[in-house]
């Protein structure tokens, strides 16, 4: 992840699920909210409802790969966190990915030529 850096803080966390923009997919919950800065921030959140840390480690690797190969898509100056839902332990890489993205276009995370 060349431009991003994590999200690590419950404050920050909270402050996305309280302030921030939101979508939704059968796999994955997306919060997004304009920072003040050059680059995005990611947070990746997976719950124990996921099962047990292998599955929950599993999904976040996958989810931190997906935005890193799609990162130059994304607009700088963001704070964005990913929450993992129960189907996205089951769901292929490319169902995951589609998801990813179709939730950050939605809420205009995407650069405007990437779109069409």
């Amino acid at each position: 992840m060349k431009h991003t850096v994590s999200l690590k803080q419950n404050h920050e966390f909270r402050r996305l699920y309280n302030k921030g923009k939101t979508a939704a997919s059968p796999y994955l919950a997306l919060y997004c909210r304009k920072n003040r800065r050059d680059g995005n921030r990611l947070g990746l959140t997976t719950g124990v409802k996921l099962g047990h840390a292998v599955q929950r480690n599993r999904v976040r690797r996958r989810l931190r790969e997906i935005y890193r190969t799609n990162e130059q898509r994304f607009l700088p100056g963001w704070d964005i966190v990913v929450v993992a839902r129960v189907k996205a332990v089951y769901a292929r890489y490319d169902e995951l990915e589609r998801s990813f993205l179709k939730l950050a276009r939605k809420l205009e995370l995407l650069c405007p030529q990437e779109e069409a």
